[in-house]
């Protein structure tokens, strides 16, 4: 069962993946295109000062925390958080090159807010459990 899960987690870490670079690659917002019929439009998850830029943060907390259940069952860059960083430094980018896309500073800071917070949170519960 354990082993199931794990592999379930896996799965759901690399699709998160593949996901993220559709969503970062696409020229223009496709998952504003799918909520308003408009590619320019990007979605707010809640209300806040930052704007868009916390879905930015929820993503990469969430891809973080998969990535970290599946560095703890095996050593690979692919799952490190420098992997994530990188990979989150590059994407953004890419914004510079790709149309109807634009480099936002908020959303690099955000991007690397949530994968910071599970790095510091990961260190604080091995430090707390050993």
């Amino acid at each position: 069962m354990k082993n199931n899960i794990l592999k379930l987690i896996i799965y759901l870490y690399y699709l998160s993946l593949v996901v993220l670079l559709i969503i970062y690659l696409f020229p223009g917002s496709i998952i504003g295109y799918f909520l308003y019929g408009e590619m320019n439009k990007q979605p707010n998850l809640i209300s806040n000062p930052i704007g868009t830029s916390i879905n930015h943060f929820f993503y990469f907390f969430y891809l973080t925390f998969l990535g970290l259940i599946y560095r703890l069952s095996k050593k690979k860059f692919i799952n490190s958080f420098l992997f994530l960083f990188i990979l989150a430094i590059f994407l953004e980018l890419l914004h510079f090159f790709i149309p109807n896309r634009a480099f936002e500073l908020n959303d690099l800071l955000s991007n690397s807010m949530g994968i910071l917070i599970i790095f510091f949170l990961s260190k604080l519960i091995k430090k707390f459990t050993l």
